[in-house]
Formats: structure tokens, C-alpha cells, sequence
């Protein structure tokens, strides 16, 4: 732990192109772009099989073998294919995202679709019986009782996408990955260590904002029901 301390606390280390806050922010940006095309992709689909019940049985073959992928084989693959195409940093940065790409889409799909699909029949029907069609139905009962399992997707693909981003930095890309990858080159254990801790706080951190826009955003009807104390307790009668 002293040579992780040390390596944090060097001035040197938060200064510069390299430093601690510029990759922070590379690997920010790489996370968040991968989540913005996932998103955009998987949770119109998500929410369409949900509503219209087609193709769930695709869904489920696809989202299970898309998690079967082994994510540094396929990145180094993407890159003999896509690099000689390419041209500056894209020639590596583009297959990064591809993968990371397909690393985030099972958790959001599964969440948007399996959150329309567990809506409760009878709330259906009801809003049915209430003259409204079948897009206001989605829109105005499905997608809010399903944004608890949508942000739970959300969430978890956040959490795989930081997590694994690090993977770029075998290829040439920046992010926090950058500090495992020369730490090892230059057998320096503090820095491989320190880039280790630094990449799971920014996750914690940013499942901590997901988690408060969950909870502005989700109906409190709609939230896990919270425990009673003792002395909150219902008295026999």
C-alpha cells in the first residue's frame, strides 16, 4: 500500500498530458461514447420487443452469446482488420469502441426489454380500457414501471464498460488502462496499483450519479420497499 500512497501523492503524477486527471478524462469520454451508441441502440430495441413481444427468443440467443465474446481476443482482432483502414488515432480507437460497443449492449438490452415485459398485465389492460393507444400505453405505463430494470442495465454496462475500457490500453489508446499497461512495462507495482484503485473509484463514482438520477427519476412507488424499524413496527391488534 506505501508504494501506491507514494505513486498518488507524487505531484508529478497529476500533471500533464499523462497524468492522473487527463487520463481520468480520457477514460471518461471513451466510457461515456461507448454508453451514448449502446444505449441509442439497445433501449429503443429493448423497449419494442418488451411491448410488442417479437422476437424474444432472438433477443435471448443474442444477448447470451454476445456475453460469450472474449473481449481482448475480439479487440485485437478488430484491430488487424480495422487499423490498415484507418487513419491517426482512430486506427485503434475505433476498434476499442466496437468491442466495448458489444460489451455494453446485453446488460442494457435485457433490462429495457425484460422491464416492459414485466409490466403487469392488468396496468396494460387498464390503460387499454382507457381509450389510450398502443404508443401512449409504452410511454405513459410501461416506460416508467420499467425504468428500475432499464437503469439496472444501465448501470451494470456503466460498470462493465469503466472496468474493461482499461483493455484499450493494450492497443495503443489512452484512459486510466494506461497506467496497469506501463506499470507493467516498467515493472513499477505502485502505478500499476494506483491505476487499479483509481479505476474502481470512477466507478463507484459514476454508479453513485446513476444511482441518484434513479432515484429522481423513478417513481417512489416504483422503488424497493424500505424496511420497517422495530420501533416503526404495526402493533398487533
Amino acid at each position: 500500500m506505501n508504494l501506491v500512497w507514494a505513486w498518488l501523492a507524487d505531484p508529478a503524477h497529476w500533471q500533464g498530458t499523462g497524468g492522473i486527471p487527463a487520463r481520468i478524462a480520457e477514460h471518461l469520454l471513451y466510457s461515456a461514447l461507448v454508453l451514448v451508441l449502446a444505449a441509442a441502440v439497445a433501449v429503443p430495441l429493448g423497449l419494442w420487443i418488451g411491448h410488442t413481444g417479437r422476437g424474444r427468443v432472438v433477443v435471448v440467443n443474442v444477448v447470451n452469446g454476445m456475453r460469450s465474446v472474449p473481449t481482448l481476443g475480439l479487440l485485437y482482432v478488430s484491430v488487424l482488420v480495422l487499423a490498415p483502414r484507418l487513419r491517426g488515432d482512430w486506427a485503434f480507437l475505433t476498434p476499442a469502441i466496437i468491442v466495448l460497443f458489444l460489451l455494453a449492449m446485453p446488460p442494457i438490452l435485457a433490462g429495457a426489454y425484460a422491464g416492459v415485459a414485466e409490466v403487469d398485465p392488468g396496468v396494460r389492460d387498464a390503460a387499454r380500457g382507457m381509450g389510450m393507444s398502443g404508443l401512449e400505453v409504452l410511454w405513459g405505463v410501461e416506460i416508467p414501471c420499467a425504468l428500475p430494470l432499464i437503469f439496472s442495465g444501465l448501470r451494470s454496462a456503466t460498470l462493465q464498460v469503466i472496468a474493461t475500457a482499461t483493455v484499450a490500453a493494450s492497443v495503443s489508446v489512452g484512459g486510466l488502462g494506461r497506467f496497469l499497461i506501463d506499470g507493467l512495462a516498467a515493472r513499477d507495482y505502485g502505478q500499476m496499483a494506483g491505476g487499479a484503485l483509481l479505476i474502481g473509484l470512477v466507478a463507484l463514482a459514476v454508479d453513485g450519479v446513476f444511482a441518484l438520477v434513479q432515484r429522481v427519476a423513478v417513481s417512489p412507488g416504483l422503488r424497493p420497499a424500505r424496511p420497517l424499524k422495530t420501533h416503526e413496527a404495526i402493533p398487533a391488534s
